[in-house]
């Protein structure tokens, strides 16, 4: 089995996303980094404590930085409350990590410097993974992939920028220097692949303990965008796309992240024009496969709900 690194802020598609990936028969988690960004990193944490204590994960889980590398913290609590994770019921199971010995990116390290070829799937802020690159540029260079939902064309943080890409830009820059090999899964890919309430009625069917509270967190996810409108999963795409690589196409590109824009900060700068006007620094996502990753996704979901501890 392949061991997979996670950097994650923990919101509800992170959790569907860690499903996804430890669902997969060819993957394994080896440990997660906790990055602030869809919450503050308190409940980033008490959030990645339930879920550990919901679904007995047994992987070392370590907080990273609680502000990205410039500036204050930008959460998501506008949308998806203070949490980082609303429900339409229930919520995970309180719960306290443990306590990390050392920072999130030097548990980074030691987990590339231990493969051959390090996986990396990112699913917040970039902001653990730039410290590690500024760290340990030598070892940085040993990352085979690293596949983060981020940035994209066009914006949900602001109209130009995407919100992970928006709390940390400074960090998307840094790794787009570091030759660590990035595909970036963007936004307007992530929205190909939708969910709504059915699903989360399907998952309530199971009857666990687990389903009921993933269901109750799913349908308030589901609910964001309104009435009649369905919700794009993003981060299980970007997972989906690890697991099964035929359910997202990428393509190279060059890209820049805008550092300095009053109204653009955030924004990541694709140029398609490749090797013509520059040379390609990340693959980014072009199309999704709505059908098959919904069906990765949810199957993972299920699969994950289906036990009892």
């Amino acid at each position: 089995m392949t061991p997979v690194w996670i950097d994650t802020d923990m919101g509800f598609d992170d959790l569907a996303a860690i499903c996804v990936v430890a669902a997969s028969g060819a993957h394994r988690i080896a440990g997660l980094s906790l990055v602030a960004g869809n919450a503050t990193m308190e409940h980033v944490a008490a959030n990645a404590a339930g879920a550990a204590r919901l679904f007995g994960w047994t992987f070392p889980i370590h907080p990273g930085r609680p502000k990205p590398l410039i500036g204050r913290l930008e959460t998501a609590s506008y949308v998806l409350g203070p949490r980082g994770m609303a429900s339409a019921g229930r919520h995970l199971p309180d719960a306290t990590l443990q306590p990390a010995v050392g920072p999130a990116w030097q548990a980074i390290a030691q987990f590339v410097a231990a493969q051959d070829r390090a996986t990396i799937l990112a699913l917040g802020p970039l902001t653990n993974l730039a410290m590690f690159a500024l760290n340990e540029p030598e070892l940085a260079r040993r990352v085979r992939s690293l596949i983060w939902m981020g940035g994209g064309v066009g914006g949900n943080h602001s109209a130009a920028a995407e919100f992970n890409a928006a709390v940390d830009p400074e960090s998307i820059a840094i790794i787009l220097e570091s030759g660590i090999p990035l595909k970036m899964l963007g936004i307007d890919t992530c929205r190909q692949v939708r969910t709504s309430d059915e699903d989360a009625t399907a998952l309530r069917a199971l009857g666990t303990e687990r389903a009921a509270i993933m269901a109750d967190l799913l349908a308030a996810y589901a609910a964001i965008p309104g009435p009649g409108v369905k919700m794009a999963l993003y981060d299980p795409v970007a997972a989906a796309a690890l697991v099964d690589p035929l359910s997202v196409t990428f393509r190279p590109a060059f890209v820049e992240a805008e550092l300095h824009g009053a109204r653009t900060r955030g924004m990541t700068v694709i140029e398609w024009r490749v090797p013509r006007r520059a040379k390609p620094n990340c693959e980014v996502s072009t199309q999704a496969d709505e059908e098959r990753a919904r069906s990765v996704i949810l199957d993972a979901l299920k699969t994950c709900c289906a036990g009892q501890d």
